[in-house]
Formats: structure tokens, sequence, C-alpha cells
């Protein structure tokens, strides 16, 4: 009986395994600014953008449905020429914090330069190492990043294969007349600057800090407050270091987006110097943003 039992649980598992992927991704396509065109033809983009994100393996792992990374793709459409799009897209992902309700989010990004064509009812095609379509390059490029951000945040320097999947995409892209893939191209803040960040070593230590704030900070204050806002209010020490190495890099001024709220709830019932502290940091950080963070002190 108990062999027929350790027989059944491991064909659920296997089959559990084989059929949930890693993302549980929310896809929107807004066309409210094209107006009297068909209006099926977005419909029809945006199952299949979902189809591609959610039913694609991004990574080894066996995730079980409750393990699914939690994520969101907002794409905005602007202009519509045929089968042309100009678009942006907003990508967010989340996890949990250990043993709470309590949701973090790892990556909040926004992309202005998401052109891409779509002929309906198209098969939405992807392979490692050749470049498609600007459509489901950008998608794999961004469901990688969102990966390994969460890998990041287990693990110190989890999320580095995923990582170099992304930038497999951005290298493939170089001889592409898409935007939004090359350095300085709009910027620094498209594709190319942020995975570039991603994997640069003089960055190391901010995936450390990465890590360190989501699973020896935030995780650890179920079980003692004081000792996980210890641990961040540290870490944010060597994001300053970093920052002054290598000044407004995307990586880390979109990290700063993702978490001003979070930061100033954490920090908000902190200690009186814990406070100051973290408050100077923040400030040497992102000075631009003094109003967001003074509620620090002001609670």
């Amino acid at each position: 009986m108990k062999r027929i039992l350790i027989i059944f649980l491991l064909v659920i598992s296997c089959l559990f395994g084989a059929s949930a992927q890693e993302l549980k991704c929310n896809v929107i396509v807004n066309s409210d600014q094209i107006k009297g065109t068909n209006k099926q033809v977005f419909i029809t983009l945006q199952k299949a953008i979902s189809d591609f994100i959610n039913n694609r393996r991004w990574s080894e792992f066996q995730y079980t449905p409750t393990e699914k990374i939690e994520c969101s793709f907002v794409i905005i459409i602007s202009a519509q020429n045929a089968n042309s799009y100009t678009a942006s897209l907003q990508i967010q992902s989340r996890r949990p914090v250990f043993n709470s309700s309590y949701y973090t989010t790892l990556f909040n990004f926004k992309d202005e330069n998401f052109n891409f064509d779509y002929l309906e009812m198209s098969q939405l095609e992807f392979t490692e190492g050749t470049f498609t379509s600007n459509l489901t390059a950008v998608l794999a490029y961004y469901s990688y990043l969102i990966v390994g951000y969460d890998c990041d945040s287990f693990a110190k320097m989890g999320g580095t294969p995923y990582f170099l999947k992304a930038e497999s995409i951005v290298n493939s892209a170089q001889s592409q007349s898409e935007i939004g893939w090359k350095a300085f191209e709009k910027g620094d803040r498209n594709r190319y600057a942020l995975i570039n960040n991603l994997l640069d070593d003089n960055l190391k230590k901010y995936r450390e800090f990465f890590y360190e704030y989501h699973r020896l900070g935030l995780d650890e204050m179920s079980s003692d407050v004081d000792k996980g806002t210890a641990v961040i209010a540290n870490s944010i020490q060597v994001l300053r270091d970093v920052n002054r190495l290598r000044p407004s890099c995307v990586a880390i001024t979109s990290f700063l987006e993702t978490k001003t709220d979070e930061l100033v709830n954490i920090f908000s019932k902190a200690p009186a110097k814990e406070k100051t502290d973290v408050y100077n940091l923040l400030m040497d950080i992102n000075p631009s943003q003094s109003a967001k963070y003074e509620p620090i002190l002001k609670n």
C-alpha cells in the first residue's frame, strides 16, 4: 500500500511538473488609442501573447501551480499601420514574502520602444539564438528577466543563467533595425542597458544586495521584524556604494522606483536612528526623489 502511494505521488508530481510552466502571467493589450479598426485582432493578439508566455518553459525547474511566478505584461498600442504596431510595454513581477500574505514586487519596468509586426492568427515563434521577430524576442527577453529576478531573490546570483539567455537575445538583435536593443539607443533606459547592468562585474554587489534585501531581509521579518529591518538597512549602504561606482544605472534606478513605497513602509516604523540613516542613504542614491522618502522621517 505504501509503495502504491509513493508511485501515485510520483506520477502526480511528474504530471504537474510537466504541465506547469514557470510564469503565471496576466496579459493586457490596450487598443483604446486606435479608433475605427477591427478590435478582434487585439483580442487575438492578447491571447497569442498570453499562450506564448504562459505555456512555454523558461527554465529547467519544475514549478507546481502554486509556485508559479506571478507577473503582468500590459501593452498599450499607440499606432497601427496594417500589420505593424507601435506600443509601450509595462512589465511587473512579484513573489510572496515567506510566511506572510504580503507580496513584494521584484521587477517593474516600462519599455517605451515596443514596435512589432503581427499577422492575426499567426503562430508566435521563438528559437534560442535566432532572432525570429521583434514581438517574440521582446516577450522572451522579459520572461527570462522575470525568472532571473525571481531566482536572484532566493539565491545569491541565482538568476545568472536566465540573464545570460536574455543577453543572448540582445546580441542576436544587434543586426536588426528594431529599436531598444542597442547601447545608448533612446538614452540608457533600454533592453541593452538593463541586461548589461545585471551582468556587469562592477555591479555584482548590487545583485548580492538584491538577494540580501529579499531573502535575508523581507523573508526574515515574519519571525524577527527588527532583525530583517536591520539587514535591509545595512544592505542599502552597499547599494549606495555601487551607485557611486555607476551613478544612475538603470538597474538601480528601476529597483528604487519599484521599492519606494515598500522602503517607506518598512522604515517609517523603524527606530529613529535607523530612519535617519536609511533616509540619508536613499537621498545620497536618489536625491531627486526626496519628497517620496520624507514620510520615513515623519511617521
